[in-house]
């Protein structure tokens, strides 16, 4: 089954709430998005594996640890995924970047995969599946199973906000994928929309509303 990981530092929160402002501009949730991505990469990488090493400072020699050789792979799904890689780089900045493209086809509204672009190395890395919104769990769930079908084994998802729909949609398709968000809201309208959610992210992010 799924673990859902809900990271609630309060600096996360205090950023979600400004993100979710219908009044902020196209350049103040750009930067926002940025920031909360970061702190959120900050929590997603806790459990990397570290290994000892030695080092001289300026007064001795000491012991002390660094991530031990593990391979990152920030999977994007386009387009509103690509608001939240850069801040993610600014922590990992050796992580590969991959992507995804996906569109609903609009007489089955079932996820289309139009671009796919991926470190050629990624059995061997641990994944981060990167989109703002988990909705409906369509995109997400195709984004992985592209991955999956392409040699992908360690598979994170990382998301702003999700919906209960979005989550038990994945915990069927992918139990073996655990999903990070910075919020649970309610439920999805008749439109698909995250209720109360912050719209459309990729409208948000690139001033297209």
């Amino acid at each position: 089954m799924a673990k859902v990981h809900v990271m609630d530092h309060p600096l996360i929160q205090h950023k979600l709430s400004y993100i979710r402002d219908k009044n902020t501009g196209t350049k103040e949730f750009r930067e926002l998005i940025d920031e909360v991505a970061m702190l959120m990469a900050y929590e997603i990488t806790r459990e990397l594996p570290l290994e000892e090493i030695e080092v001289e400072t300026p007064v001795a020699t000491c012991r002390t640890k660094v991530i031990s050789g593990k391979k990152l792979g920030l999977i994007p799904i386009l387009r509103a995924g690509l608001g939240m890689v850069d801040g993610m780089l600014k922590l990992i900045p050796t992580a590969k970047v991959g992507h995804i493209g996906l569109y609903r086809d609009p007489d089955t509204l079932q996820p289309v995969e139009y671009y796919v672009k991926l470190p050629t190395d990624i059995a061997e890395r641990d994944l981060i599946v990167i989109d703002p919104m988990l909705a409906t769990g369509g995109s997400a769930s195709a984004a992985i199973k592209a991955l999956k079908e392409r040699g992908g084994k360690n598979i994170k998802l990382m998301c702003l906000i999700a919906a209960p729909e979005g989550i038990a949609r994945l915990d069927k398709d992918h139990p073996d994928v655990d999903i990070y968000v910075a919020a649970v809201d309610e439920h999805l309208n008749d439109h698909g929309y995250i209720v109360p959610g912050l719209g459309d992210a990729g409208d948000r992010l690139f001033g297209t509303k």
